[in-house]
Order: structure tokens, then C-alpha cells, then sequence
């Protein structure tokens, strides 16, 4: 009968479905702020395949220490998403006061949330949530950056424009550093910081020791924040007000390219080929770009999107594959060296970078 092949047909394709190891495409997360949705997007069709309902405003997200969770903040709704990151299933939500950036320390002990419209800088324990410390340290508490040995986290100040330190171990403010106007994203990279200068158009490095501050490059208006590649060959660098993705020299910190992508790239996060994938904050839509190639091309997702997390699904590739690379030293959650490689069969596929080339206009991929 024709009901019974049917039947029978399908149960053979969620079977093949759930067997361990059955091939299916890596999963691309982004976080939709201004319709408070959250898109999963197939990175190989690059088709979304749903759109999550939140409860507000979902602005950044983050991995655990383990892997095993995407941590999802809801900046608006006061809430985290715990989710399973290879089916994007919500595992549970936990309350907490207005998350907006949020990074957990190297060692994995603490959760340090950002809290850009109450001005609070809170400190949780990892593994029960907790409040461990709440600082009120000014206005506009933007992003979040640790140092290799989880001693201490800094944070961005937008509305003092200042950096600010913070002593994990005694709970403790150490310093404050003025920066520049609307300071936003915050990395560490080889000893110093390196900040994004929102009102301006540069970024500058802070030294955690004398706190000498420094131009570092001028990239455009709206200078935002910075991303080390995984393979620790590049930095990448946003301006979203003149719509510009920079490469980064990790060694001096030089401009080496640029691109002119419209829309105001925001986020970014790279697969295990290299390709930057990008939220454009303006005009709804995820940017791909593959620096080998000189190509970018555009995936439609919600409104106002935000942060933006790639998620490997293929075999040998875990989530965290950045952090078993050279790139790992650099970020807002360094490590103090790359971890080794794992036991099991899960090392990165392995990256190449272009040698640095002349700046060129270039053109979406048809």
C-alpha cells in the first residue's frame, strides 16, 4: 500500500537521522535584539530554519567552559537561555538583572555580567549562579574581558569613557583608566588591552600595569570592537557607523585590509575554514566573508541583530575548536597558552590565512 511505503520510508530517515555520527550541517545562532527572536540558520544552505520567540531584547551569548551549553542573554526579559547548542532545544532559563555582556573567567569559576541600562558589574559563581559581588562603578557598563590567569576582569564604561579593573579574588574595584568616547568592545592581546572607541573612530591598547593608554589604529567611525582569528594569525576589527571589517596584525597592530561591507558589522565568529561570519547590525542581515577569496555575501535574519555564535555539527569539529588553537592567548576569555589537543578525535580542521595583500574594493559574491 502506498501509506505503508510512506511510513516505512520515513521511519528509515529518522533513523538514519539518529545514529551517531549521521552528517548533518554545522548550525549558525543569531541573536535578532530588535524583534527579540533568536535565528538558527543552516551554514551549509544558509537557509534559516527557524526563529525562536525570546522574551525582550537578546544582545550577546556565550559558550560554557565544558562546551556543552550556549548561554544566551536576554537583556530586556532579565533572563538567561541555557541551550543545547547542537539542536538549539532551550535546556532552562534562569533570572538575572539585565545581562547584557557576559563572559565566564579562564578558569571557569566565575559568570561576569555587564549591565549596560543599571549600571552593575556582577559577579556569579559559575556553577550555581549565585551572586557572588555587584559593583556600581558608573554609567554604562559595555563589555567584558579577563585576564589569562582569571585574576582580573576588565569592563568598558561607555557613558564615562573609562576602562575599569576589577580584583576577582578580593572582590574589589583596582582601577579606572579614561579611554576615549563610548568606549565598547575590550580584548585582551599579548599583555595589554585593546579597546574600541565607539565615539571615535580608532581603538587603543591599555597597559593592566602602568595603565598607559595608546592609539592603537584608526579603522572608521564608530569603532567597535576586535576578534582574534582562532588560528592567532589575524585580529579582525568592526567600525559600525562607516561599515568597515578590518584584518589586524597581531604582532603591531596595522591596518593590513579592509572591507567596506554595508549595514554596520557588529559581532563576529569564524568556522573552522576561516570564513568570518558577521551580524550587520542595520539592515538585518548575517554577512559571510572568506578572506582567501576577497568574498562576502549576506543571509537575511531578524531585526537588529546582534551576537552570533557558529556551531559545528560535523564530525571531528566540537564547538569550542577556537579554543584548542593559537588564538586562544587573545580575546575576552584568554587562555594563558592553547589547550592541547584533544584525546579523542576532535582537532580543528586546520586553518591557513593569506599573506596580507593591498586594500582593494571588492564586490558581494553573485
Amino acid at each position: 500500500m502506498p501509506w505503508r511505503k510512506a511510513l516505512l520510508t520515513l521511519a528509515a530517515m529518522l533513523a538514519a537521522a539518529a545514529l551517531p555520527g549521521a552528517a548533518r550541517a554545522d548550525l549558525l545562532y543569531v541573536l535578532n535584539s530588535g524583534e527579540a527572536t533568536i535565528s538558527l540558520i543552516d551554514a551549509t544552505t544558509r537557509q534559516e530554519i527557524r526563529r525562536v520567540p525570546v522574551l525582550r531584547e537578546p544582545h550577546h551569548l556565550v559558550l560554557t567552559p565544558d562546551g556543552g551549553q550556549l548561554v544566551i542573554a536576554d537583556s530586556g526579559g532579565n533572563e538567561l537561555l541555557f541551550v543545547e547548542p547542537l539542536t538549539g532545544e532551550i535546556r532552562r532559563r534562569e533570572r538575572i538583572s539585565n545581562p547584557y555582556h557576559l563572559e565566564y573567567s579562564p578558569d571557569g569559576r566565575f559568570l561576569v555580567v555587564a549591565s549596560l541600562r543599571r549600571d552593575q558589574v556582577d559577579i556569579y559563581d559559575a556553577a550555581t549562579l549565585a551572586l557572588v559581588q555587584r559593583f556600581r562603578p558608573g554609567d554604562m557598563p559595555s563589555h567584558v574581558a579577563f585576564s589569562p590567569d582569571s585574576r582580573r576582569a576588565y569592563v568598558t564604561m561607555q557613558g564615562d569613557r573609562a576602562l575599569i579593573a576589577f580584583d576577582l579574588e578580593t572582590r574589589t574595584q583596582l582601577w579606572s583608566v579614561e579611554v576615549g568616547p563610548e568606549p565598547a568592545g575590550v580584548t585582551w592581546h599579548r599583555g595589554r588591552l585593546v579597546v574600541g572607541i565607539m565615539g571615535s573612530d580608532h581603538f587603543v591598547t591599555v597597559d593592566p600595569e602602568t595603565r598607559e593608554v595608546s592609539r592603537a589604529f584608526t579603522l572608521g567611525r564608530g569603532a567597535h570592537t576586535i576578534f582574534p582569528h582562532p588560528n592567532g594569525r589575524a585580529l579582525y576589527a568592526t567600525s559600525r557607523v562607516d561599515s568597515r571589517l578590518a584584518e589586524i596584525d597581531p604582532d603591531t597592530l596595522e591596518v593590513r585590509r579592509v572591507w567596506n561591507i554595508p549595514g554596520g558589522p557588529d559581532c563576529l565568529t569564524f568556522d573552522p575554514e576561516g570564513r568570518i561570519w558577521m551580524t550587520l547590525r542595520w539592515v538585518g542581515r548575517v554577512a559571510i566573508l572568506d578572506p582567501a577569496q576577497a568574498e562576502w555575501q549576506t543571509i537575511r535574519v531578524g531585526r537588529s541583530p546582534h551576537g552570533i555564535f557558529f556551531k559545528p555539527r560535523r564530525d571531528g569539529v566540537g564547538g569550542d575548536f577556537g579554543q584548542s588553537m593559537a588564538g586562544a592567548t587573545s580575546g575576552s576569555r584568554p587562555l594563558p597558552a592553547p589547550l592541547p589537543p584533544r584525546p579523542r578525535a576532535d582537532a580543528p580542521v586546520p586553518v591557513q590565512l593569506p599573506a596580507p595583500t593591498t586594500p582593494a574594493a571588492l564586490r558581494p559574491a553573485p
